[in-house]
């Protein structure tokens, strides 16, 4: 589970975003990150979650954020979720699970009873520096951008 604290150097990564490009921590130097991990594209709350942080892009990209989602899906399941959403950032293809990994966000999970494996709805703000700033573990998928700034 999640180990990384505020004030940690946020792990670097290098994994495919949904049109199958390189994207790595550093791309993002100078500009602060909402990184923010969901369990599944395409399933109602990470909808929920996706849509509320486009429909406050804008704010986001005047407060000098960039926003990033990560998930374990495909390249082709993310590209169907951001054009089928009409999401403005980019999302990660991490099926090998490194940055979710990384970050501590896999683990065990209950749903109606199951137990099961599965990523932990998290979001990480991270500074220009490659700084966390925030760690938000109780996501509010209608209220998250509210949550962040």
């Amino acid at each position: 589970m999640i180990t990384l604290q505020k004030g940690d150097k946020a792990p670097d990564f290098k994994v495919k975003n949904e049109n199958g490009e390189f994207v790595s921590l550093s791309d993002f130097r100078g500009k602060k990150l909402v990184l923010f991990f969901y369990p599944k594209a395409s399933t109602p709350g990470c909808t929920a979650e996706a849509c509320n942080l486009r429909d406050n892009y804008e704010e986001f990209k005047q407060k000098g954020y960039e926003v990033l989602g990560v998930s374990a899906d495909s390249e082709k399941r993310q590209t169907n979720f951001k054009t089928k959403n009409e999401l403005p950032y980019q999302l990660l293809a991490d099926e090998d699970k490194k940055v979710i990994n990384a970050y501590g966000v896999w683990g065990p999970k209950k749903f109606m009873g199951k137990e099961y494996e599965g990523i932990h709805r998290t979001t990480f703000i991270i500074d220009e520096n490659g700084i966390i700033e925030d760690i938000i573990t109780k996501v509010k998928t209608k209220e998250h951008t509210a949550q962040i700034l």
